[in-house]
């Protein structure tokens, strides 16, 4: 599966940029590493090229794009913005993926998606910490040397021509994605759906905290495995991953959002709260709350409602209805500490159980058994609902698969012709 990232950088020293991508870095330090007479050793294999520039002047090139616009000549303007598309793995294994075909695939993708700007195209065979996955970079001046035409992402009105900066807006990365996804599947590469939020988002900083921290945990640890003791744990945790392990264990055993809150807070220290209808997370180390969607969508309100309602399948009722569990208040924290807050549950929880007298009543079941025969009724038709949802999904994809290639043929029709 292709991923893509993107970077921005301040740096006005373009050749820094040639420097990394032509020469051997430490993977953890970000280090050159030099040979013995100091000097730089030029990675083993890689493929070069340049869009609108020569690969090996991409520094000065830019440098004189930005003179003829008078632009990035401040330190706070982004100089320039890399992109890096890393390609799956099994690609190489399963689907013949070669550093060369990736150079090719990605150099024409650049040259529709970056069209005006001056670009080094650049593909290592080499995954980070040896993990054996191709990967490209595109790295782009910011400033546009050639006018291009108008493109639906675009949203200024000078977007388009040149001297104006490159705007990686929200709109541009569905549409470069678009462009990943598109390429992948017309080349038979493994590839996810890009365009939809991740369920663990784990962004490139984030990644490179946890391999910082694990290097430093390691070095702890062998000292303290030298003076004969027992290292407390050998797997470092960013504040986002300690977040990501305890909402899990306590989503796992809770049946609703209040029990939910409540071992959050007892069993790890962590607040939750809902807030326009997301949840957020505060963890004991810090002072701001830090949100479902920077977690993951795996973590976020509607995801675990639904761990909540297969956990505890009576609460379909509750969901239907106007009824609601009540609150124990011998393990409410907040009723804990605040009586008023206790008085106030008392109230409702005995309005709450007036409900469910009135809603028995109402539904005519008379024993525990009747109700139970009602859910199994409900659940069933559920699961036939499930089916349809799963079959209606597939019929869906593949009319979407059908739309795209018939969008596809259109568009290429009159080029095929002329072939």
């Amino acid at each position: 599966m292709a991923i893509l990232k993107h970077i921005k950088s301040r740096n006005a020293n373009y050749s820094d940029a040639i420097e990394y991508l032509l020469f051997q870095h430490d993977e953890k330090t970000g280090e050159k590493i030099w040979d013995e007479l100091g000097r730089s050793i030029l990675r083993e294999h890689f493929y070069m090229s340049g869009i609108n520039c020569d690969p090996m002047s991409f520094d000065k090139e830019c440098e004189m794009t930005n003179s003829k616009f008078y632009k990035n000549q401040k330190s706070s303007e982004i100089k320039s913005h890399h992109y890096i598309i890393s390609f799956d793995p099994a690609d190489v294994t399963e689907c013949r993926l070669t550093g060369e075909k990736a150079q090719f695939l990605c150099l024409e993708l650049a040259k529709k998606i970056f069209p005006g700007y001056q670009a080094l195209i650049v593909t290592h065979i080499d995954g980070h910490n040896q993990s054996g996955n191709i990967h490209t970079h595109i790295v782009i001046n910011s400033v546009r040397k050639y006018s291009a035409e108008r493109e639906s992402y675009m949203t200024q009105p000078h977007d388009h021509e040149a001297g104006y900066e490159h705007r990686s807006t929200d709109k541009f990365l569905e549409y470069f994605k678009k462009g990943v996804m598109d390429m992948c599947l017309q080349e038979g590469l493994h590839q996810i759906d890009l365009l939809s939020p991740a369920e663990k988002k784990i962004t490139l900083k984030e990644y490179m905290a946890q391999q910082s921290g694990q290097k430093k945990l390691e070095k702890i640890n062998k000292k303290i495995l030298t003076d004969g003791l027992e290292p407390l744990s050998s797997v470092f945790q960013t504040q986002k991953q300690e977040l990501r392990t305890a909402i899990e264990d306590c989503a796992a055993h809770s049946n609703n959002f209040e029990e939910f809150q409540a071992r959050l807070l007892e069993q790890y220290h962590i607040s939750v709260v809902e807030q326009r209808g997301r949840y957020s997370y505060l963890h004991p180390d810090r002072d701001k709350r830090i949100t479902e969607r920077s977690l993951g969508t795996r973590y976020g309100k509607e995801r675990l409602e639904q761990i909540f309602l297969h956990r505890d399948p009576f609460l379909i009722f509750h969901i239907q209805s106007p009824l609601r569990l009540v609150v124990d208040l011998q393990t409410n924290v907040k009723a804990m500490q605040s009586p008023a807050y206790a008085h106030r549950v008392k109230i409702t929880n005995l309005q709450q159980m007036a409900n469910t007298i009135i809603y028995i009543q109402e539904h005519g079941y008379n024993t525990q058994h009747d109700l139970k025969k009602h859910l199994s009724k409900i659940t069933n038709k559920l699961g036939e609902m499930e089916n349809l949802l799963r079959q209606y999904t597939a019929e869906l994809e593949t009319v979407n698969l059908q739309i795209r290639y018939t969008g596809q043929y259109f568009t290429n029709k009159k080029l095929y012709s002329q072939f």
